[in-house]
């Protein structure tokens, strides 16, 4: 079967978060069920450069949406890559959504649009030789993909994965015209909402199938707590709509092999951590003691409830511990963070940024990983921490709610506790998570328990991998049969 993946980052080409790595490792586990995935990413200056050597032109298209692209192939780590180039719409500075200063490109609406325009070109047979049997396409960025196919009379069946529903593509209705699509497109079943257009909802609506990465997050959505808005679309279309766990690259993140640490080790020599521990607090410049490092490697936004991390800091330093900060996002948190830092110097670092190399090591060194996200469609943070043996701290909710089993007493005695959940999600509530995480770690035995527990946790894309080749297969299968009916909808 051949599938064609349309998104706007894949790891290890360019990465701002979880998305990158779904869709980096997704191709790779679907491999072993017969399932051969092209993946289509824009030509940002960090894809070109690693594609510059090894792509081959396809095509040409004269004029998308009013831009000259080409089309280039290659192979890059196991990955079969289409790359669209436009180097008027993405030969800049700054990152895939945001520029040098942190402001989102003004034309990121034409930027998306022409890339799910070209998957939407591919899927419908513009390449000799190679169509695909299945399409899917990934949160607000390539969500017009849909649209565009049966604008187009193409029926070749399209899944849709939301990612984070809170972002949307909600563009000005005055827009539609560059975008390429008629009049028709701009109604409550496609892509109106609240009188502008919304890429995302016009995925929901003409997708074949609707996943998200757990199911907890996929019944969360439902409601108009979770639904960000779009909870009425999700509840017409419920039949189609299901939860995967996403997995991570066992491969990749793997303590006993990883080149970014140190100390290699895995559950039989968890000593050996102490050394990469000692690297991470010489690494941010904090002083070294034997209480536990609490670290948080996230996006520094609200979502997060990274200013809730802020506001708890104190409840770790004041015990002994030190905390690790890593990432970045909203200005304002970011400022609070680096203020909280600044009051407890030797204690507590932030680092505004993301590399990979330091990720790996953070979670190498780190006793504790904090997720205390007020919403979490499923969360990737906490599967590395599991492996590397460095217990998670995370809220009830989403995905969080699903992979962590809390160390309540039954779960301790029944050994099968991994980390510490906490709700309500609020300040008080991760205080509390954190005052348990204290009183664990005093206890050497038992934290010990903990962090093999958690690394022998497996979340590997094998079985969620499986489910979406049944997704894709009974899509593939009804494809024919549902051909007729499909073109009466659209």
């Amino acid at each position: 079967m051949r599938a064609l993946s349309v998104t706007s980052e894949v790891f290890p080409l360019i990465k701002t978060g979880g998305l990158a790595d779904v869709t980096g490792s997704l191709p790779k586990a679907l491999r072993g069920f017969g399932i051969e995935t092209t993946t289509l990413i824009p030509g940002y200056p960090a894809v070109m450069k690693q594609i510059g050597s090894v792509g081959v032109p396809l095509l040409v298209f004269d004029d998308l949406l009013g831009e000259r692209a080409s089309l280039l192939h290659g192979k890059i780590d196991d990955l079969d890559l289409f790359v669209l180039d436009i180097p008027t719409l993405y030969d800049r500075p700054g990152g895939p959504y945001v520029d040098q200063f942190g402001n989102d490109h003004a034309d990121n609406w034409k930027r998306f649009a022409a890339l799910s325009l070209a998957g939407a070109e591919i899927a419908n047979g513009i390449l000799p030789g190679w169509v695909p049997d299945i399409v899917h396409t990934h949160d607000w960025q390539s969500a017009l993909t849909s649209v565009y196919m049966r604008e187009m009379g193409c029926a070749t069946p399209v899944v849709l994965t939301i990612h984070n529903l809170a972002f949307q593509g909600q563009y000005a209705a005055s827009l539609l015209p560059y975008m390429g699509l008629p009049a028709s497109t701009m109604t409550q079943d496609c892509l109106e909402y609240f009188g502008d257009v919304s890429y995302l909802k016009g995925g929901l609506q003409t997708a074949d199938a609707i996943t998200t990465v757990s199911p907890t997050y996929a019944r969360e959505i439902l409601t108009p707590r979770f639904g960000m808005g779009l909870d009425g679309v999700l509840n017409e279309r419920v039949t189609i709509l299901r939860g995967i766990v996403n997995g991570i690259d066992m491969d990749i993140w793997d303590p006993a092999t990883d080149p970014y640490i140190p100390q290699t080790y895995d559950s039989t020599s968890l000593r050996r951590k102490r050394a990469n521990r000692n690297a991470l607090l010489d690494h941010f410049g904090l002083d070294l003691g034997d209480g536990p490092i609490f670290s948080a490697v996230s996006r520094l936004t609200w979502q997060k409830g990274m200013d809730m991390f802020a506001d708890t800091a104190d409840e770790v330093i004041f015990k002994g511990g030190r905390i690790i900060v890593f990432g970045q996002g909203d200005h304002d948190i970011e400022q609070r963070l680096l203020e909280t830092a600044a009051r407890f110097p030797g204690r507590m670092a932030v680092h505004i940024g993301y590399a990979e190399p330091t990720a790996h090591l953070i979670h190498a060194g780190s006793d504790a990983i904090v997720q205390p996200s007020r919403f979490e469609p499923c969360g990737l943070t906490q599967l590395y921490a599991l492996r590397y043996g460095c217990v998670p701290v995370v809220s009830r909710t989403g995905g969080l709610s699903e992979t962590i089993i809390d160390a309540n007493d039954a779960a301790i005695s029944a050994r099968v506790a991994t980390g510490f959940q906490f709700h309500p999600v609020n300040t008080e509530g991760l205080r509390l998570a954190l005052r348990r995480t204290l009183d664990a770690y005093e206890d050497p035995r038992s934290w010990a328990r903990l962090q093999n527990q958690g690394m022998k946790t497996k979340f590997s894309w094998e079985r969620s991998a499986d489910q979406y080749a049944g997704v894709y297969a009974s899509l593939v299968r009804g494809t024919a049969t549902s051909e007729k009916a499909r073109r009466q909808a659209y």
